[in-house]
């Protein structure tokens, strides 16, 4: 077995949307990494083995934990795949698991990260097929091995995905809505917020209910990948079955054995938004305690001493921009008038929005993820 990268310098690479730098570097540092400093759309850390492990379980801000295997200069696709063909790749693969790449290249001799990603998996079935006769097959879904080429200016490196694919996929959201928040967005709304569980937190636009069950996984202290199945870092060749099974227990051991069900409460005036929410919760412990109900939010009779957190319709749920710029001013209406002494933290997926409701906000944050380039902004209701 060779000794990889990552095994020599402990250092890992973290992966996040931007505008959610700040609340990385904190839940890094919460969870035991160490030597953090910036990077390209994330963060560079070192971690010993048990405290990487307890990051990719935990982590709800980061969307991939990376860990390098080699870095090179790589002016051309024949050196990529030569220097790729260096790996010994049994180290990682057996012909009865599957893998996959995904890639990135900018700036550089090699232009197209397709093309770059299908170089490296021919290197590494070639390799196989040269030593055994047969290849691992290959599964875009839900691959044993997941594999991040990276190459930007001329400089290459080739890691493992530790989370097996994005650490979004928290694994509850059995159904969804049209344009659903991603996991990762909405816990890091939640962490902006500051909300810690002490005021009541509702969603007057829940959807599916993403910002719901990330608020409950904060508050009943549930590790963002409780629900996963399959982790990358399975496939390394140091991998210690034993220091795993400690990190889970001892995280699951955290687990709130009830959180209040007068906690977490959400509502929206689509019946299938409130569908969703019911199964998806039923995958969460205690995920009983967020309440729902079908309502449009002029109905609702108001909040006081309550942090609320969403995310209104707009142009890709609603389509007619008049539409979404009345919906908002009377949402900045019922805010104003029915939820005195309260905290409202508003999400816009379209930046250009946040004027539209009529209240001047204490302060902006601007976060993107899944395509969205938007702006998250504080409200406090006097």
């Amino acid at each position: 077995m060779e000794t990889y990268l990552y095994q020599k310098t402990q250092q890992y690479f973290g992966q996040l949307a931007g505008g959610a730098e700040s609340c990385g570097e904190a839940e890094l540092k919460e969870l035991g990494a160490t030597h953090i400093k910036p990077g390209y759309l994330g963060f560079y850390f070192c971690a010993d083995q048990r405290t990487m492990y307890n990051i990719v379980y935990k982590s709800r801000i980061f969307t991939r934990i990376l860990a390098p295997l080699i870095a090179f200069d790589c002016h051309s696709d024949k050196y990529l795949y030569k220097t790729a063909q260096k790996i010994d790749w049994a180290d990682f693969l057996t012909l009865t698991k599957t893998f996959a790449i995904t890639a990135n290249v900018a700036k550089s001799s090699i232009r197209n990260s397709q093309y770059a990603g299908q170089i490296l998996k021919d290197a590494i079935a070639d390799q196989f097929r040269e030593k055994t006769g047969k290849r691992p097959d290959v599964d875009t879904r839900h691959p044993d091995l997941l594999l991040n080429l990276y190459i930007h200016q001329n400089k290459a490196r080739i890691s493992v995905d530790l989370g097996g694919g994005s650490l979004h996929k928290r694994g509850y959201r059995d159904e969804s809505v049209e344009a659903p928040m991603q996991e990762t967005l909405a816990a890091a709304i939640i962490r902006l917020s500051g909300w810690n569980g002490e005021r009541p937190l509702h969603d007057p636009f829940c959807g599916s209910g993403t910002i719901l069950c990330e608020a409950l996984m904060k508050a009943g202290t549930i590790p963002a990948a409780y629900l996963r199945k399959k982790f990358g870092f399975l496939r390394l060749p140091d991998f210690d079955a034993a220091v795993w099974n400690q990190v889970k227990t001892a995280a699951n051991s955290e687990i709130a054995a009830d959180a209040p069900s007068n906690l977490i409460s959400g509502s929206d005036i689509n019946a299938d938004a409130l569908k969703a929410v019911r199964a998806n919760r039923a995958a969460l412990p205690n995920g009983q305690n967020i309440k729902v109900r079908r309502a449009d939010f002029r109905d609702l009779e108001g909040f006081s001493n309550t942090v609320i957190v969403t995310n209104p319709p707009y142009g890709i749920r609603l389509g007619n921009t008049r539409e979404v710029e009345n919906l908002l001013k009377e949402f900045g209406d019922f805010l104003k008038q029915k939820c005195t002494g309260s905290t409202a933290y508003v999400y816009y997926g379209d930046k250009t929005l946040a004027k539209k409701l009529g209240l001047k906000p204490d302060w902006k944050h601007e976060l993107r993820a899944g395509g969205l380039d938007g702006i998250l902004c504080k409200y406090e209701l006097y």
